[in-house]
């Protein structure tokens, strides 16, 4: 793997590396979940953990543009993409100042990734980089076979991410929608609420079409334009 350093911001680049920008002012972080964007912005070791499409990976690369605004080094590793290659890459990063782990359970019964990672969180206890890992799954309940590296993984602070309440989600699509000066009146959010999936991932993505639509049509978006996508 060839691996890039930049500068502006520091982060390095592997061949799975997305290059959008991802920001905590982006996300929408539900009454439930506000001592998330602290434990993240700190220093301390962390697991984050929650259900699918609650939002982890947008905030573990959040998270490292955090530290590449402060001139920080950073690495990105979504563990479903870098599992099909070997642990070589990951055995000098511990010059780094933070290293994001996404999915760490997929690496549960791999011998080799399962001692590559444990090697990982010792040398970056010596060099002091910080990790964070996430997965979908509450790390007491993760079955790693190496004892050890189960052992060193319940040292580490663990926060849930939940997901937004039904109560929040007009707030929510309201607040996406403005991030992308999307006019959406009242009654289109709440059509959206009761007639979509219920997750902020889905509606984003239901957002973004609508408002594609809308330009290609030259329409507003309504309830009849919504019925359309949905």
């Amino acid at each position: 793997l060839e691996l890039i350093i930049m500068n502006k911001p520091q982060q390095l680049t592997f061949p799975w590396s997305k290059h959008n920008k991802f920001s905590f002012d982006d996300f929408f972080f539900d009454s439930s979940n506000k001592e998330i964007k602290l434990a993240l912005e700190n220093d301390e070791d962390l697991f984050l953990y929650g259900a699918n499409d609650s939002g982890k990976s947008f905030l573990l690369q959040s998270t490292c543009d955090f530290y590449a605004s402060d001139y920080k080094s950073s690495v990105y590793i979504p563990i479903s993409e870098a599992i099909k290659h070997g642990t070589g890459f990951i055995d000098s990063l511990e010059g780094l100042d933070l290293i994001c782990l996404d999915d760490i359970d997929l690496i549960a019964s791999n011998k080799e990734w399962e001692i590559g990672i444990f090697n990982l969180i010792n040398n970056c206890l010596t060099s002091e980089c910080r990790l964070i890992f996430s997965s979908g799954i509450n790390p007491s309940l993760i079955n790693f076979e190496l004892n050890d590296l189960r052992s060193r993984i319940k040292k580490i602070d663990h926060i849930e991410l939940y997901p937004i309440s039904d109560a929040n989600l007009p707030e929510a699509i309201k607040f996406v929608s403005q991030l992308r000066s999307i006019n959406l009146g009242d009654k289109e959010i709440n059509y959206l609420v009761t007639y979509t999936k219920r997750n902020m991932s889905d509606l984003v993505e239901i957002i973004n079409k609508l408002d594609q639509l809308s330009m290609e049509l030259k329409r507003k978006i309504t309830i009849p334009l919504i019925k359309e996508i949905i």
